[in-house]
């Protein structure tokens, strides 16, 4: 069984930061591409970043610049630093990772407000 617990969420002013974490656990033998989604009120989940194994990331267009993702492969940790955040970035953040060739699995999320 593989666990993956978000954190880091919370309440933030308009233009504020947060860093958020997910800790992969369990039968881990290997974890390969790596990425945070978001879903906001009333709207589909999305790609805001991801990452490989080999430390390739990418991004969506609306987080670029802001946003940075990076991975301690040696603890299993996923990150998340979002900078300049907006009142839009208000959503559920979700990790998700594709571990042990090919099993996909996800986090049960962290909530992130950003008032204006």
């Amino acid at each position: 069984q593989v666990q993956l617990v978000e954190s880091g969420g919370g309440l933030v002013q308009a233009g504020g930061s947060l860093r958020l974490s997910c800790a992969v656990s369990g039968r881990i033998f290997s974890i390969n591409a790596v990425g945070w989604y978001r879903q906001a009120p009333g709207k589909p989940r999305e790609l805001v970043a991801d990452i490989t194994s080999g430390g390739f990331a990418r991004y969506v267009d609306f987080v670029k610049g802001r946003f940075t993702i990076s991975r301690d492969n040696a603890k299993n940790i996923l990150y998340l630093q979002m900078n300049s955040l907006k009142p839009e970035d208000t959503a559920v953040y979700y990790c998700n990772a594709f571990v042990n060739i090919g099993s996909n699995y996800w986090g049960k999320g962290t909530l992130v407000t950003v008032s204006s």
